[in-house]
């Protein structure tokens, strides 16, 4: 059912994933979800300096905040700067498509994820099908799977943006999905960013 990694690297792979979709709404314009993008920070294994009001992570002492759940890596705060870093590069080019994505298709998504009986797998279909749409109209000069990564994010971003209360819920959706069809993509995405 779930094309998870067996090794026990699971956690880590979803954090890796979390980190990725939380710093991309966090570094997108034009949100009305802050409150709510906040809220959820708190509840996700994030580094405690992405949790914050864009503080960037600096203590007054100049250093950069080293809080990290147990049993995380040394060189796990490299790793999560990195995704941060592509996180927000990836919000740049994400505002530049914003008004690619049809409004009535970001409505129809909405729609479908305030129905409160739909299972996780709807979800990701419906998530799936919007994104087939939208990658047959969209003209691009990036890899498909980039593509693919970016308006995934994006839906995410305009769906919470149309109902601030569905944040956490198309967040947790487009991690699945991110997490099933394109995760080998990102883990190479950050390998290549830390090389």
């Amino acid at each position: 059912m779930d094309s998870k990694v067996s090794s026990g690297s699971g956690l880590q792979d979803e954090r890796i994933t979390n980190l990725l979709v939380f710093g991309f709404l966090q570094n997108c314009s034009n949100c009305n979800f802050h409150k709510e993008l906040e809220v959820l920070g708190r509840d996700l294994p994030v580094p405690a300096y992405l949790q914050g009001d864009h503080d960037d992570g600096l203590q007054t002492d100049g250093n950069r905040c080293t809080y990290f759940l147990a049993g995380g890596e040394r060189d796990s705060q490299g790793q999560e700067e990195i995704i941060q870093d592509i996180a927000r590069q990836l919000a740049v080019i994400g505002d530049k498509m914003d008004r690619s994505i049809h409004p009535g298709l970001v409505n129809n998504l909405a729609m479908r994820f305030m129905n409160v009986n739909l299972s996780e797998e709807d979800r990701r279909r419906y998530l799936a099908t919007a994104l087939e749409r939208i990658m047959q109209t969209y003209p691009t000069d990036m890899e498909e799977e980039k593509t693919m990564l970016m308006l995934a994010m994006l839906l995410a971003k305009k769906v919470a943006n149309h109902t601030p209360s569905l944040l956490r819920d198309v967040f947790r959706t487009t991690v699945n999905f991110i997490n099933q069809n394109l995760f080998t993509y990102v883990r190479n995405l950050a390998r290549n960013e830390m090389d």
